[in-house]
């Protein structure tokens, strides 16, 4: 995807909108707009990963996934309370888990984190257009948000910081203690993790259709506006002997 520099500009003026909309005025609200405003370059031409075969691997994905996030985010936890889920944060730190989510992706306040691979053939044979910038020690993406949150003084409440440590599920080995316990009193206690997984992981996959060209929905109904619907589904009691004499057939022609 080519964005136009006005299209980069418009994209990050939507993010900070964002912030001017959902966040309190006072200390913390400022702090993340100087954040923000101070990596404007960086941020306007990240791409949100390394790899053609991940999502959004172009100048300017980082701030489109984003927000795509961020709206989804908003959709799904709007979907979590229409079905009686016990809602145990605050919309302002749903967004302020999904807008910093991926922070740590811009790098270090010196040094940014996804430079141009030099290198032709890996550039061509394995997608990896960027990559890690050498100067930048290993640090999880989650870890670094959260680093680079703190640094600048930014307060994170308890459940903004397990939505941006735990978005990425069960993907990430280091979030299984969190998510699979079998005491009640080490149970997550906000569903805050498990919306924004649920919100970055649609995003992602929706990403990679997008880049894929795969024909997407004209009419779909806004994100923000999504209503549950229940579904009904026909199950037959019993199969006639025709369908069980094609389902032997099937497993014949299996196990042959």
């Amino acid at each position: 995807m080519n964005f136009t520099a006005e299209q980069l500009q418009e994209n990050f003026d939507k993010l900070i909108g964002y912030i001017d909309k959902y966040f309190e005025d006072g200390t913390r609200k400022d702090q993340l707009r100087a954040l923000y405003l101070d990596h404007e370059e960086r941020l306007l031409l990240m791409p949100a990963s390394g790899n053609i075969n991940y999502h959004n691997c172009f100048p300017g994905g980082y701030v489109d996934h984003v927000i795509r996030v961020i709206d989804m985010a908003i959709a799904v936890n709007e979907m979590w309370e229409s079905y009686g889920a016990n809602m145990n944060h605050t919309l302002e730190e749903l967004i302020f888990a999904a807008l910093n989510h991926d922070l740590g992706k811009i790098g270090t306040e010196e040094a940014e984190q996804y430079i141009v691979n030099p290198s032709d053939w890996h550039r061509k044979n394995q997608g990896k257009i960027y990559t890690n910038n050498p100067v930048n020690s290993f640090m999880t993406v989650p870890d670094r948000s959260l680093k680079l949150l703190s640094d600048r003084g930014i307060k994170v409440s308890d459940n903004e910081w397990f939505g941006i440590k735990l978005h990425d599920g069960m993907y990430e080995e280091s979030n299984k203690p969190y998510y699979v316990n079998y005491n009640p009193e080490s149970a997550l206690r906000t569903n805050l993790p498990y919306i924004l997984h649920q919100a970055d992981m649609m995003a992602s996959k929706i990403e990679k259709d997008i880049m894929s060209g795969r024909p997407q929905a004209k009419d779909a109904a806004p994100r923000t506006n999504i209503k549950p619907t229940k579904r009904s589904i026909n199950i037959p009691e019993t199969i006639t002997e025709e369908q069980k004499e094609d389902l032997m057939n099937v497993f014949g022609k299996l196990f042959e």
